[in-house]
């Protein structure tokens, strides 16, 4: 199970910043939670079926005079590097691009598309690349709180991938092969809350709330899976934490979607959120250690700090928001405004 996650991290590494990137220029600012829901939708339905998938790879022992784990890698791997490679050609540019994308879109539908991002947030003109523009978005403080935000969400979801199977195998008496099945019931749940809440926020423009929602489903969950003397009970707190971070995955991808303007601002709030991603992925890797089995104390307390964490940063954030909503109302200021010739009348989403 722990390597299949590997294998599948290197492909979301590689694959989400550009995916993080288009979906946020497509659509419209509240249209994108249901569609990064959808997207992250799919690595919780490998989530589901890693487990069983590797417990069954692992039969491939001594297939080839490899051991099971390297057919893990070498099946996993290989499907990610020929999609890799198809990605370069598969994926459609932005309708301003020069670049024939399998003429996805006629010149009318490029217009349709770019009226619809202007009159939403009016950034649809991208000028050329200069790396002042694009450097200068790390002087946004905001741009650092999403960043820490995906930061403790993906150290979450990355300790529970990894150490899933161990702690229903070694802390609640399960045994490989029962304890590889019972990964996937909570991630079928994750994919319905995080619909769910995706379509919630997408239709009553409300972000920073599902993100407390999300993690007050960890915190409510963390001490049930890590202190419950029943383990049914503690299968149950397994749904709360998978749901809560998985969840909360494409809703801080949308809370940083809503509320920044600019194509090349977007391009770096999109690698410096993933970065900070890939980084809450090795923390993940690190919080649940062997020589603190069986209760786990120090890698529950982590992920409790992180959930706790997000919810503080969310509530500045909120009231920042708010403030300047408020200034950009009364008329003292323009938001998100730069050189670039944006419409006016961009607001903060709460």
């Amino acid at each position: 199970m722990a390597a299949l996650r590997v294998v599948l991290g290197v492909f979301e590494a590689g694959f989400f910043p550009s995916c993080v990137y288009l979906l946020s220029t497509w659509y419209t600012r509240y249209e994108v939670g249901k569609r990064y829901s959808v997207f992250y939708l799919l690595g919780c339905v490998a989530s589901a079926f890693s487990g069983i998938l590797a417990y069954g790879v692992m039969h491939m022992e001594g297939l080839g005079g490899l051991r099971g784990w390297r057919w893990i890698f070498v099946i996993e791997g290989l499907i990610t590097c020929l999609l890799g490679i198809a990605g370069y050609w598969l994926l459609v540019d932005f309708p301003d691009s020069k670049r024939k994308s399998w003429s996805f879109l006629n010149e009318r539908e490029k217009a349709w598309i770019c009226a619809r991002v202007n009159a939403d947030r009016g950034d649809a003109k991208v000028l050329p690349f200069s790396m002042g523009n694009f450097l200068r978005a790390g002087l946004d403080w905001k741009i650092w709180a999403y960043a820490i935000i995906f930061f403790g969400t993906t150290t979450i979801s990355y300790a529970l991938a990894f150490f899933l199977p161990i702690i229903l195998t070694f802390n609640m008496g399960f045994d490989v092969g029962t304890a590889q099945c019972l990964v996937a019931p909570p991630y079928a749940f994750a994919g319905m809350v995080m619909f769910g809440l995706a379509w919630y926020s997408d239709k009553y423009r409300h972000r920073g709330a599902v993100i407390v929602i999300n993690m007050l489903l960890c915190i409510i969950g963390l001490p049930i899976m890590g202190f419950a003397k029943s383990a049914a009970v503690r299968y149950f707190g397994v749904f709360l934490v998978t749901a809560g971070a998985n969840s909360n995955v494409p809703a801080a991808m949308s809370y940083q979607a809503n509320n920044i303007r600019g194509q090349w601002k977007r391009a770096f709030c999109s690698a410096t959120l993933v970065g900070f991603g890939g980084i809450g992925g090795i923390a993940g890797s690190l919080v649940f250690r062997s020589q603190d089995s069986p209760n786990y104390k120090p890698g529950l307390y982590a992920c409790l700090a992180c959930a706790i964490l997000n919810i503080i940063l969310v509530g500045i954030l909120t009231l920042n928001f708010r403030r300047l909503n408020a200034q950009a109302d009364r008329g003292e200021k323009e938001l998100e405004d730069s050189d670039e010739d944006y419409q006016p009348g961009f607001r903060y989403t709460c």
